[in-house]
């Protein structure tokens, strides 16, 4: 038997129903292809953008304010400009780099190591340390915390010989209002005293024995005690080790107030100095000055011993401030 041939026509080979589905799911094919294609141009764009940027950038995350205006935070070697306000001054902050000491920070930004120390409420310049946040004005100055109730704009101005109306300007105050004890403005042009310079950059003594023949024996802070191993006692000064009879010398200008001897520092002389400091050598072999003598750091004021409570010749030396012993360490060259 013969078979007939099979035509392919719009009549014989497709139903309505089969185009209807053939039209489906062409039309949901372009539907998907062109959503692929925004997604995929979407995607292009978000990512061109994010890496614009975010690429070669680096900041400071706070979670304390979400708004940073005068305060810059960098910690990269390129310039920062400060945003100003009325007042001419505003702050950067500088991250401290290994290397780093306050007179090159300084100098970088055109203002005085007394501001840098003063702003950030430094105490020992050589402990600064790397990583550390320094806030920098825009002008050289002085933070100044007014001391009594009473003192204006003006009085402080005339005290530190700087422009009053500058000062003024800068902190927003009239020059004759009268300002509380405690509070605190921004002095431009002024510098720290000479002995508050010299007691934060480690510089305001000279160690009392010139000879290069000693050694530290124990420093300031607490240790084993040399005459009991099992307690453990503060010890007050620094102890330096040498021959008997090597001259000792004041470590800086001051009056003789005490030459004495006790059971535990042996032969002893305190020194007062100004600014509430005072000196103390201890375990003398013997005393060269007198009460109430003036002397300097070319002054010998007794000789290396072994008096007292001590194992061995050498010189107890302590620092104080205002009654209270402080780490000599921290204070001399």
């Amino acid at each position: 038997m013969k078979k007939n041939k099979i035509e392919f026509s719009d009549d014989v080979c497709y139903s309505k129903t089969l185009k209807m589905k053939l039209y489906l799911k062409l039309t949901l094919t372009c539907a998907c292809s062109i959503a692929g294609i925004a997604a995929f141009v979407t995607g292009i764009t978000f990512g061109v953008v994010h890496f614009k940027n975010s690429s070669g950038q680096g900041g400071f995350d706070s979670n304390t304010s979400s708004h940073i205006s005068t305060e810059i935070f960098s910690g990269e070697d390129i310039p920062v400009q400060p945003e100003y306000n009325d007042s001419g001054l505003s702050y950067i902050s500088y991250r401290v780099k290994k290397g780093d000491m306050i007179g090159f920070i300084a100098d970088e930004f055109g203002v005085t190591q007394d501001t840098i120390i003063s702003v950030n409420n430094i105490h020992a310049s050589r402990l600064i340390q790397i990583g550390q946040y320094l806030k920098i004005p825009s002008m050289p100055g002085i933070l100044y915390a007014v001391r009594e109730d009473g003192e204006t704009v003006e009085s402080i101005s005339k005290k530190y010989n700087v422009d009053a109306q500058k000062c003024s300007s800068v902190n927003n105050l009239g020059l004759s209002e009268k300002l509380s004890a405690g509070k605190s403005l921004f002095v431009p042009y002024a510098e720290l005293d000479w002995v508050t310079r010299q007691e934060i950059n480690g510089d305001l003594f000279t160690k009392p024995l010139k000879t290069r023949r000693f050694y530290y024996s124990s420093m300031f802070g607490w240790r084993t005690s040399p005459f009991d191993s099992s307690k453990r006692t503060f010890h007050g000064g620094i102890d330096m080790a040498c021959a008997k009879g090597t001259p000792i010398y004041a470590a800086l200008p001051g009056v003789v107030s005490v030459c004495g001897d006790n059971a535990i520092y042996g032969k002893y002389v305190i020194v007062s100095h100004h600014s509430g400091y005072k000196t103390l050598y201890g375990h003398m072999n013997e005393i060269l000055v007198r009460k109430g003598q003036f002397v300097d750091t070319n002054t010998v004021v007794g000789r290396v011993g072994s008096t007292g409570m001590s194992t061995g010749p050498h010189l107890h030396f302590t620092v104080y401030k205002n009654g209270r012993s402080i780490n000599p360490a921290n204070l001399w060259k």
